[in-house]
């Protein structure tokens, strides 16, 4: 009656985690070196920190030598405004005056020189964090979906674990599965008499349904109970919610306790409107049905311990 894990969940999982990022550099065999996205992830995010860091030195550095270059500028023009022979400075002077304008040049073309130089690192760095973003972005996806398929496989693994456990009678509860609902310290028990009510099992639905037998991934016999959207899913016993959850091909699902090792299971639901622990009497509401392809139909089973019971022998039909 367990469900098989190896759902296309667990397929896309398998695929993401076996998908690796190749680099550049070549291993001692001359094959591609590959790394996992995390770690991959991990190199381009210190990369792209490292360039961002030299990206705003440099800006630095540009604006610096931008001024640097404009006060020389200014100086040198304003020296070769004042002509090559200042007036009444003699032949000294000349000498002189040329040879602080050329000095000035000299300065200029190396202040020029260096701006240029800094201009192209800066474009170079910044095309390079070009690349590592753009190398970052499928990897970051790559990493959230194996991230979201590893949390919805456990998930998927919890809830499997408590379905199964519901069977159980009232066995105790792991931490980790503390969002089905705490169980209660000593299980309620059920008024003496479900073994007296085969084959006069009050229906879960009330008003005319559709009954045909069925099963569910192997399990069953059960039955499937076809009745307007909407319909109300009613406890044929007083019991203890043990499950009340989607779970695999059941679909919304709610196990109630009935004591003595008897279970019934609805299933195929649209609203859940119990959690587990909740102490419900015959006839009390536990879920709705909704629409769907197949309209609105409610799956039932009976369970003894970990057997399924012919439900339609209880309802004595």
């Amino acid at each position: 009656m367990k469900a098989s894990l190896l759902t296309p969940l667990s397929v896309l999982l398998i695929a993401v985690s076996a998908s690796a990022v190749t680099l550049d550099a070549p291993t001692a065999a001359g094959e591609p070196r590959t790394l996992d996205p995390e770690r991959e992830l991990d190199v381009l995010s210190r990369q792209e920190a490292s360039a961002k860091l030299e990206l705003e030195a440099l800006s630095r550095e540009s604006e610096v030598l931008k001024a640097t270059t404009l006060a020389r500028g200014r100086a040198y023009a304003r020296l070769a405004r004042a002509g090559l022979l200042p007036v009444g400075g003699g032949f000294q002077a000349f000498v002189e005056h040329a040879a602080r304008l050329e000095r000035l040049h000299r300065s200029l073309a190396r202040d020029l020189a260096q701006e240029r130089q800094v201009a192209e690192r800066r474009a170079a760095v910044a095309k390079l964090l070009s690349s590592i973003v753009a190398k970052r972005g499928p990897l970051a996806l790559q990493q959230r979906t194996l991230a979201e398929a590893q949390t919805a496989l456990l998930a998927a693994r919890d809830r499997d674990q408590a379905f199964q456990r519901a069977f159980s009678g009232g066995g105790s509860f792991d931490d980790h599965t503390a969002v089905y609902g705490a169980p209660s310290n000593g299980l309620a028990a059920a008024p003496s008499g479900f073994a007296a009510l085969k084959g006069s099992l009050p229906f879960p639905l009330s008003g005319r349904s559709e009954i045909r037998s069925a099963r569910r991934n192997g399990s069953g016999p059960g039955l499937t109970m076809r009745a307007p959207e909407g319909a109300v899913v009613r406890a044929v016993y007083p019991g203890r919610v043990a499950f009340a959850d989607s779970y695999a091909d059941y679909g919304n699902t709610v196990i109630l306790d009935h004591g003595g090792g008897y279970y019934t299971v609805s299933a195929n639901l649209a609203e859940i409107e119990v959690k587990v622990g909740d102490e419900v009497k015959g006839g009390a509401r536990v879920a709705t049905l909704g629409g769907g392809s197949a309209g609105s139909v409610l799956y039932f089973e009976l369970r003894i311990g970990q057997e399924t019971a012919d439900p339609a022998e209880w309802f004595g039909i």
